[in-house]
């Protein structure tokens, strides 16, 4: 009896993880979670202990010496931006970003998420020193938590569409990349500037001598991480410059990358962004006044995922068929772009990351602020484009998904 209800759990659990969904619903656990902890106030204190607790590791008299929220910050999500790399490079070598028809439509869509949002960010806190930082945190888009919700609707999505969102996505987390590189950077050191950059030499003497294992790839990966760490730009981009160099050989499974990605994927969307969603989620609804939201760093953030984005993605989708340089994706609707775009506006754990890089030495109610204005403007964008797709979406099954 045991043995069989042990075996329908773990027959459960593997339905479960199967689930596209399952990481985006994970993602909403671990923010329910940490807002029903950061709001008890017993719960609270545990949550801040918790987060607070420092961690050293030390080698050979050199160390990093970081609270808890900062190994996840700095070191965990190294493994997301890593993935998004390896995704990256093999998108470009032969998927959705290797063909210049297929990918000028979700390039065009993904600039006018970025420009719009951080335009009616700038507008409304430009006048302010302390705020007008934080411009890029409505310009990202969450590609697991968007996805997921696409997801939700079955199999009535065409697969076109869904490969549209998850291209302007990942399209989004490059110029989130590049953002984060030139923007939000502290005062660089030069001397592990340069040792970051014998680290990258030695990526591409590995990548050139055609070494084919991961494990020295990975040993770079660290010294790099600690150079870029202690250099002033932020620790994450390690991950994808590592990713960059690492083998793909197109269409081979064996591939050193393609490896990789495998590996990494399931521990990205099953762990590290839940437990960054875990962290950087909580904020205590004691003391938020309508004063406090109406601030222009919340509206600014509500207003640039929930308008501006589903405004600049739909906005210049249209002008690019009106000016006839792209095609829709097959067998979608206006309806359905429509509804796509504003998933766009679903910035979440992306969002909440360039908000801790724009307001790291803020003050609480700017950080407050941030991540109300994330998790609204997440949470309207979700609903509103979930409705919007059910209604333009086909009633039945799309012919296309069925296996």
């Amino acid at each position: 009896m045991i043995e069989d209800n042990t075996r329908k759990a773990l027959g459960a659990m593997r339905d479960f993880l199967r689930l596209e969904s399952a990481g985006g619903i994970l993602l909403i656990g671990a923010t329910v979670l940490a807002l029903v902890m950061a709001n008890i106030p017993t719960a609270l204190k545990a949550y801040d202990w918790f987060l607070g607790l420092h961690l050293t590791i030390t080698l050979g008299g050199l160390g990093v010496d970081k609270p808890l929220l900062l190994w996840i910050n700095d070191a965990l999500m190294v493994f997301f931006f890593m993935l998004v790399g390896l995704e990256l490079k093999r998108e470009v070598v032969e998927g959705e970003l290797s063909r210049p028809d297929q990918v000028i439509l979700p390039i065009i869509a993904a600039i006018g998420g970025l420009v719009l949002p951080a335009a009616i960010f700038w507008y409304i806190n430009g006048d302010f020193l302390s705020q007008k930082n934080g411009w890029a945190i409505p310009t990202a888009t969450d590609i697991a938590f968007a996805l997921a919700m696409l997801t939700l609707l079955g199999s009535r999505v065409p697969v076109s569409l869904k490969i549209f969102l998850a291209t302007i996505a990942i399209i989004d987390d490059l110029l989130a990349i590049i953002i984060i590189a030139l923007f939000y950077t502290s005062d660089l050191s030069m001397i592990s500037l340069a040792l970051a950059g014998l680290g990258i030499t030695g990526l591409v003497i590995l990548n050139r001598m055609k070494v084919m294992r991961l494990a020295p790839y990975m040993l770079v990966g660290l010294f790099i991480w600690l150079c870029v760490l202690k250099s002033g730009v932020h620790a994450t981009l390690a991950g994808v410059v590592v990713a960059a160099f690492i083998p793909l050989r197109p269409k081979q499974e064996s591939s050193p990358a393609r490896k990789l990605e495998h590996a990494l994927h399931p521990w990205v969307a099953f762990a590290v962004l839940p437990i960054f969603a875990f962290a950087n989620a909580g904020v205590p609804f004691q003391g938020m006044t309508l004063e406090k939201l109406s601030n222009g760093v919340p509206v600014g953030i509500i207003l640039g995922l929930f308008a501006g984005k589903q405004v600049g993605v739909f906005g210049m989708v249209l002008l690019a068929r009106l000016l006839r340089i792209a095609k829709l994706p097959s067998g979608t609707t206006w309806g359905q772009i429509y509804g796509v775009a504003i998933l766009c506006g679903v910035g979440f754990t992306m969002s909440l990351f360039i908000g801790t890089l724009a307001f790291e030495h803020g003050n609480f109610d700017l950080l407050a602020g941030v991540k109300m204005g994330v998790l609204i403007g997440s949470l309207l964008s979700a609903v509103w484009g979930l409705f919007v797709l059910n209604l333009a979406l086909p009633k039945k099954a799309h012919s296309g998904n069925r296996h």
